[in-house]
């Protein structure tokens, strides 16, 4: 599987805004990996931008905890701290498994979920047959909003996604190393389809455990 990490560009954006979005795709698709070190000279030499608003960029990834600043020599990749993993699990099972059954509850709803869900999942199978490893954990991150938004619960809709670059970022390292892993992730995703449509809360709360468990607890 390749990494891809060329953010669109966004017409009428600042150097800063360039500098921060290239800066946290680097680090999110895995292609500057935990503990690696790099400067403010390289993201400023890839865009064509002076060091001052890459600087900014890099203050800003720091605070959402994606970087350590270095003085005089740049920034280390923040490594995913110990545990942090197992939490985010824990949370995704759990909002998740609340989403469905609140989905399942409104049973008028759940043609309209399947349809999307359908479709994050055609987007997903598209990025595993071009092997684009960086498009597919977006994907994959995608898939799983996907379900928790059909719930209709904006609050947890709201701490869903402020998981997503921690979702993406464990996704590049549990799928990277294990490329086999893709077919599987994808099959266990039709799967959770298929039990959402059959109406059975009980063995989604079963189909998500056994694909978080397969995927990122082995």
């Amino acid at each position: 599987m390749r990494t891809s990490s060329n953010p669109a560009e966004t017409p009428g954006q600042s150097a800063a805004d360039r500098a921060y979005r290239l800066t946290k795709e680097l680090v999110l698709s895995g292609e500057l990996p935990g503990g690696h070190l790099f400067s403010e000279t390289e993201i400023a030499g890839r865009l064509g931008l002076s060091r001052t608003p890459v600087r900014e960029a890099f203050v800003r990834l720091q605070a959402e905890e994606l970087l350590i600043l270095v003085p005089k020599r740049g920034a280390i990749v923040a490594p995913v701290p110990p545990g942090e993993a197992e939490d985010v699990l824990d949370a995704r099972e759990a909002v998740e498994t609340a989403a469905v059954r609140r989905l399942l509850r409104a049973p008028e709803r759940v043609p309209a979920a399947i349809g999307r869900l359908r479709a994050a999942l055609a987007v997903q199978r598209g990025h595993a047959e071009t092997g684009d490893l960086a498009a597919f954990a977006e994907a994959d991150e995608l898939f799983h909003r996907t379900l928790v938004e059909a719930g209709g619960n904006a609050l947890l809709t709201r701490f869903y996604t402020g998981l997503a670059d921690r979702q993406r970022r464990m996704n590049v390292a549990a799928l990277g190393p294990v490329p086999d892993l893709i077919p599987v992730v994808l099959r266990q995703h039709e799967e959770l389809v298929a039990v959402i449509e059959s109406g059975d809360a009980a063995a989604f709360t079963t189909a998500l455990r056994t694909h978080l468990d397969g995927t990122h607890r082995r």
